[in-house]
């Protein structure tokens, strides 16, 4: 693709992804038993549904699921995008109790151990959907084709900011921040009290993640650590070491414009087909669901790496291209939004109502008489978030996932 970039303007850039799109989603709607789509409110399912339902002489079926939880309910904004383009939607509200009621049987789902927390969600929406339908499209791809994650935004603007200071000043900072604890962190910014902004939450937490990005010497190794969910996993396996992936292999590339192509580049042929897609397939197919991808078509893929970046990431939004086309469908306060994720709030649960459940899973007899991994790391994680102070959901969710697989696939009675 970029060998061979396209000629055009902006203008018949965004026509022309509108006729692949539209293609691609009649492709997949081909299917002799019912059918719908999966609608979030984000850029990528908006844009599957308002193509489905341009194409299709009745309403398409949607279906979202939020909780009752703030800043994490996407069911509001799904279901103004449904009602905008006329779709018969249906919304499943659930508890925390429904939610966590699902994660003992996660490990079977999947067969193997997996620990990307939007599992839970994925699993909930296939379930209701396959209620009403037995196929559902999705809008799964469109972050890694269109330059849609977070990363991409901020990871060249952090490097920026921090690669003028020469490489010994940066350790030396790096050093400086960690030589206090989180704790002792706090402790000082309490003192500071008022004169500090309101919205500084767990500055200690911060301060530490700021470190960890000074001491990096390179942009791949700045993707890497933002990837990365255990800084140093041969501390946590015991005899281990990382195997070398396409992601831990060196970024040598100072260009940014560069590093932010490589970024996508390593995210569509690592985290797309590992953890999105086993994601959307291992969920679906438990409730036997047929879940199918329409922003996954090789044309779109290839279209897609035709184009110039600055039409992925434009002044700081992100899929810039995608939300031209969705544009013609949906007005702009719809098409404008930020990114959300279909997150649940995991850190919270981990401190309250799946506080049991972790702690047999991370009991330190246990882990020891396991052989895998080594206690200390893990029980000082589990300390640190329990007080309430840093948030290691990813991490500890991780070791979580592991845990219950093992013990679904070995019947550990310790």
């Amino acid at each position: 693709g970029m060998s061979e970039p396209f000629k055009g303007t902006p203008d018949e850039a965004t026509c022309e992804l509108d006729r692949l799109l539209r293609d691609s989603v009649k492709l997949r709607m081909l299917a002799d038993v019912p059918l719908g789509a999966f609608l979030s409110g984000g850029v990528d399912s908006s844009t599957v549904v308002a193509l489905m339902q341009a194409q299709n002489g009745s309403p398409v079926k949607t279906f979202s699921i939020g909780h009752q939880q703030i800043g994490y309910n996407e069911a509001a904004h799904a279901s103004a995008v449904a009602w905008h383009l006329g779709t018969v939607h249906t919304e499943l509200f659930i508890t925390p109790k429904e939610a966590i009621d699902v994660i003992p049987h996660i490990s079977k789902l999947y067969d193997e151990p997996f620990a990307d927390s939007s599992q839970i969600p994925t699993y909930l929406v296939s379930r209701l959907a396959r209620e009403d339908v037995t196929v559902s499209l999705s809008g799964d791809g469109g972050d890694e084709i269109f330059g849609g994650y977070n990363r991409y935004v901020w990871g060249p603007k952090v490097w920026r900011q921090i690669n003028w200071l020469p490489g010994a000043i940066r350790k030396i900072g790096a050093a400086a921040l960690n030589a206090l604890s989180p704790e002792v962190w706090e402790s000082v910014f309490q003192k500071l009290g008022r004169k500090l902004p309101k919205k500084l939450t767990h500055p200690g937490d911060k301060l530490q993640k700021l470190a960890e990005v000074l001491a990096l010497d390179d942009p791949g190794k700045l993707y890497l650590a933002l990837v990365s969910h255990w800084k140093d996993p041969a501390a946590l396996v015991l005899g281990g070491s990382e195997p070398l992936t396409p992601a831990a292999e060196p970024l040598y590339s100072h260009n940014l414009a560069h590093f932010t192509q490589q970024m996508i580049h390593l995210d569509t042929v690592t985290y797309l087909p590992d953890d999105i897609l086993v994601k959307l397939d291992r969920a679906s197919m438990a409730v036997s669901l047929e879940a199918r991808a329409p922003l996954l078509d090789h044309r779109l893929v290839e279209f897609a790496w035709q184009l110039p970046l600055s039409w992925k990431i434009r002044n700081g939004q992100s899929k810039w291209l995608l939300r031209q086309v969705l544009r013609k469908y949906l007005p702009d306060n719809l098409t404008n939004r930020a990114k959300m994720g279909f997150a649940i709030p995991l850190h919270d649960w981990l401190r309250g109502p799946l506080r049991d459940w972790s702690e047999s899973l991370l009991d330190e007899r246990r882990l020891r008489s396991e052989g895998f991994l080594n206690p200390h790391p893990i029980l000082q994680k589990w300390k640190e978030h329990m007080s309430g102070r840093r948030n290691w959901q990813y991490p500890l969710w991780g070791v979580l996932m592991f845990e219950s697989w093992l013990e679904e696939n070995k019947g550990f009675n310790g």
